[in-house]
C-alpha cells in the first residue's frame, strides 16, 4: 500500500497566518462596548467609534460588540480570516 504525499509545489509554505477569531469573539462578547475586539483586529477607527457610541447611548451601544462577538465565533476559521483579516470588513 502506497501512501501519497502532497507535492512540495502544491503545499502552503511559511507560517500559518494568525487567526484572531476566538480572542476577538470573546472580547466582543465580554467587553464589546469598549471596542477592544476592534483594536485586536487592527480596526482603530472602528474601536474609537464603538467607544463613543457606547458612551453616547449610556451603554446600549455595547450590544453591537456583543452581537459581533457571537458572529465572529460562529464563522469558520477560514471565513473569519478572509472576511475580517484579509478583507478588512470593519462592521458585522
Amino acid at each position: 500500500m502506497e501512501t501519497t504525499k502532497p507535492e512540495s509545489w502544491n503545499t502552503p509554505s511559511g507560517p500559518k497566518p494568525e487567526n484572531k477569531k476566538v480572542v476577538a469573539g470573546v472580547l466582543g462578547i465580554l467587553l464589546g462596548g469598549f471596542g477592544i475586539h476592534k483594536f485586536v483586529l487592527g480596526y482603530t477607527q472602528e474601536g474609537i467609534i464603538q467607544i463613543v457610541v457606547t458612551l453616547v447611548t449610556c451603554g446600549a451601544g455595547s450590544l453591537i460588540g456583543f452581537i459581533e462577538g457571537i458572529i465572529y465565533l460562529t464563522k469558520t476559521d477560514e471565513e473569519f480570516y478572509q472576511t475580517y483579516q484579509v478583507g478588512k470588513k470593519g462592521w458585522f
